[in-house]
């Protein structure tokens, strides 16, 4: 018996098989999205986008489908017959407006050259004023849900997105009969039942204790906003674990699977890793490492943390609270150094070596002890999700001279992330919240051992690494075990199908001491650019945000 999941993330999907008995991974299958991360301009378009829009093609999603299935199929030699059902999970906050059977409005001519029609990638950064709005007022009507996500809410969520699209385009949002999550947008497609899940709802669009934030509250903010959750929405969630529907007939034909096979609810691609490393205990913090990190946690208790993405009973594991933070750049911090500022003669060197930009820089900076380079930067270049929550903040490098090289610069990089989840840790800790273990997953923990001992020096903890190697597809697939009854909770699925690998980083003790020194200086600078407004020295860096949104 086999499951299939299928994780979407920022630039691809990805398709696994998996036994049910074991977890063993069968085969998998990759599909990049055709149009990418849309950032500069629409597809077919000379018209450019403005500063810190992020968008994707919902059809790229479906392509995922029909394109990793069948190769699943074909590697692996399983009889479709064997395949008892399939789970997908999704970056979040991503979502589309609709009509009510679910047509994204991207694909109507009408509304085909409007950038509020496409899908608003997670990344998209371009609501901080109406995140702004929602928070300003959250505080002022004293709203209670507003401390379950660290006093702050994110423009990377449900609300400032849907309240950007009415305020900067009401055609379309008018137009649209639905908003929803990519993630349960695409069970919708497999399925033909819209659903939506408990996950997404409660970290990125405000659902606690039972409900989403009232009529007045909504209407506050923007009257014709007033009615977003009955008219754009489903007040109905279902959990994590359950199934949205069977397969419908369109989907068998598109994948070659049994029509009807169960298709679990929509899970997100961070939380649904927690699962893949044995066990579903409170204290486990999973790194979910790949273009940005995501920090997932079952606690013991309700606790209200600095700056989470939200603590959501029911958003990991059913009946227990679930904490999320995260960095909103890691791996794109790394990327973007090696594509725009790395010199001719680097990459030369590297392919003299026969490696790529990425390995060359690693073997130079591995040779170098903490604090050799001189240099100390902050995490920001795409924002800061924890625990400031601010998408204005940006990068900052301290140290250069005439004499810093990539390499150095490269490794400053990575140790700037390390610290940045140091803070994440520690304000889990200072608020009651126990971390017990480290555990790291996605797609950069295994590309980078120099990494990995950094963050175990930073943070002065050993750092497991799960054994997949494709953790959230492996995730998904346990979630679809659940959903067509193999197991009868996560728990089970977890303690049979997942497990921690051999790999155990473990801190060098002659480089904590100087790391330690290294972060107290980070943390002064954290504070120093993080904490202030835009009026005051260190808010230097809205000040020139500003200046650079004025010439757009």
């Amino acid at each position: 018996m086999y499951t299939i999941g299928i994780d979407y993330g920022t630039e691809s999907g990805r398709a696994l098989l998996v036994r049910v008995s074991d977890g063993a991974e069968i085969a998998t299958a990759v599909h990049a999205y055709g149009d990418g991360v849309i950032d500069e301009r629409l597809p077919g378009s000379e018209q450019r986008l403005p500063p810190d829009w992020a968008l994707q093609n919902p059809d790229d999603y479906v392509e995922v489908v029909r394109r990793t299935v069948p190769a699943v199929l074909r590697e692996s030699g399983v009889d479709p017959a064997e395949v008892v059902g399939v789970g997908i999970d999704f970056t979040a906050c991503t979502m589309l407006p609709t009509t009510a059977d679910g047509t994204p409005l991207s694909r109507l001519d009408a509304y085909r050259g409007n950038p509020h029609a496409w899908v608003k990638l997670w990344k998209h950064h371009a609501a901080q004023p109406h995140a702004d709005r929602i928070n300003e007022l959250a505080r002022e009507r004293g709203e209670s849900w507003l401390p379950r996500y660290g006093g702050k809410i994110s423009s990377e969520w449900f609300f400032s997105k849907a309240l950007q699209i009415l305020e900067e385009a009401p055609e379309v949002y008018h137009a649209a009969d639905r908003l929803i999550e990519a993630a349960d947008w695409i069970v919708w497609q497999l399925t033909g039942v819209e659903t939506r899940n408990t996950c997404t709802a409660g970290y990125k669009a405000m659902h606690q204790d039972g409900d989403f934030p009232s009529r007045d509250y909504f209407a506050a903010l923007d009257p014709a906003f007033a009615d977003v959750v009955d008219d754009k929405m489903l007040r109905t969630l279902s959990p994590l674990g359950a199934s949205a529907g069977g397969l419908s007939e369109e989907a068998a034909a598109w994948t070659g699977l049994p029509a009807g096979i169960a298709v679990a609810v929509a899970n997100v691609d961070a939380h649904v890793t927690l699962p893949t490393t044995g066990t579903v205990e409170p204290g486990t913090m999973v790194m979910i490492m790949g273009t940005s990190t995501c920090s997932v946690l079952v606690g013991e208790a309700l606790h209200d943390v600095e700056g989470m993405c939200g603590t959501v009973v029911g958003g990991i594991v059913p009946g227990q609270y679930g904490y999320e933070a995260g960095q909103s750049g890691v791996g794109d911090i790394f990327a973007w150094f090696v594509e725009h500022a790395v010199p001719a003669e680097t990459r030369a060197a590297a392919a003299e070596a026969g490696l790529d930009v990425h390995g060359y820089l690693t073997g130079e900076a591995s040779r170098q002890r903490p604090g050799e380079h001189g240099l100390l930067a902050l995490d920001w270049l795409n924002g800061n999700r924890s625990v400031l929550v601010d998408v204005d903040l940006s990068g900052l490098i301290v140290g250069l001279t005439l004499a810093t090289r990539p390499a150095d610069i490269y490794r400053a990089l990575i140790e700037a992330t390390a610290y940045g989840q140091r803070v994440i840790v520690e304000a889990f800790e200072a608020t009651g919240v126990p971390v017990r273990t480290l555990v790291a997953a996605g797609g950069l923990p295994g590309k980078n051992p120099m990494m990995m001992q950094i963050y175990a020096d930073v943070l002065d903890r050993p750092i497991h690494l799960v054994a997949s190697t494709q953790a959230p597809a492996l995730g998904s697939a346990m979630h679809a075990a659940v959903a067509a009854e193999v197991y009868p909770d996560i728990a089970a699925a977890a303690e049979a199908m997942g497990r921690l690998g051999d790999v155990v980083y473990t801190p060098i003790a002659e480089n904590v001491a100087p790391y330690d020194q290294l972060y107290r200086d980070y943390r002064y600078l954290h504070d120093l650019f993080g904490r202030s407004t835009r009026d005051e020295p260190g808010g230097v860096m809205k000040r020139l945000r500003a200046l650079r949104g004025a010439h757009h």
